[in-house]
């Protein structure tokens, strides 16, 4: 994180415009108590997108729907969806569904359908550990969805998830080429090298972007942007970080050593 505060993260997204990377904005938070907390965190990604109206940046913006408000009032979150999804198309810039725990997902591909139905177009994260996943792919083909896909970084039980990486991994590539062939806009959000290796080996450099974590793997956003893959760096900032740290040190355990690192020196 570049810091708790929208500025910061602004700031950030700025510096990578100028090495012609894009990004994705994210407040943290999730599962809120009540919907006039939606209703503030749907305000503030409106002011967002207002400052990234006013700075000119290649910025999206991507939210959890228990951020705004979907197990409390679903119509609320739809409407929010779609009125900040028409203001992002209005400037230039796009809004992203993130997936969450297994059990939101029948409520949150419900959501992504309403919202297509309501003339507004928004990005859809989905998880390859998931078993169903292939399935529900294959039923959004039809709408020809942009889908982010990532591996899954939730506790999830082995009956609906794969608990090996090597299983995981095999599925990612072929839900890939499933989204690829059928027509969707695929994003692979992803810091691992090999997949994206093999991804650019099978397509070259078009037809898809890549997406990763700001502050990890650096060097190799920067590189596959030099090489000419759309890469796109997904900033988070806000107060409730912990979670989410949390479940990325789980989804690579590797990452816990960069987190010392970066502490220590």
């Amino acid at each position: 994180m570049p810091g708790e505060d929208a500025g910061s993260a602004l700031d950030a997204a700025a510096q990578f415009a100028k090495g012609g990377i894009g990004t994705l904005l994210t407040e943290l938070g999730e599962q809120i108590e009540n919907v006039g907390e939606a209703a503030q965190v749907r305000d503030e990604y409106f002011a967002l997108l207002d400052d990234i109206r006013k700075r000119a940046l290649p910025t999206h913006i991507s939210a959890k729907p228990t951020h705004l408000g979907m197990t409390l009032d679903p119509a609320f979150c739809r409407e929010a969806y779609v009125a900040l999804a028409k203001r992002a198309a209005e400037i230039g810039s796009f809004v992203w569904i993130d997936m969450e725990e297994s059990w939101y997902v029948d409520q949150t591909l419900d959501l992504f359908r309403d919202i297509h139905a309501a003339g507004q177009k928004v990005g859809l994260a989905m998880q390859s550990y998931l078993y169903r996943t292939p399935k529900d792919v294959e039923s959004l083909l039809p709408l020809k969805p942009t889908v982010r896909l990532v591996k899954g970084a939730y506790n999830e039980s082995p009956e609906i998830a794969f608990p090996k990486k090597a299983d995981t991994d095999r599925a990612y590539l072929e839900i890939g080429e499933q989204l690829i062939s059928g027509g969707a806009h695929a994003v692979f959000g992803t810091h691992d090298v090999a997949i994206i290796d093999e991804i650019r080996r099978r397509h070259s450099n078009d037809g898809y972007e890549v997406h990763m974590l700001y502050g990890i793997k650096a060097a190799e956003q920067r590189a596959l942007a030099a090489a000419g893959v759309k890469v796109k760096v997904l900033i988070s900032y806000g107060e409730h970080w912990f979670p989410w740290y949390v479940r990325r040190l789980a989804e690579r355990p590797a990452n816990v050593w960069f987190v010392v690192r970066n502490m220590w020196g």
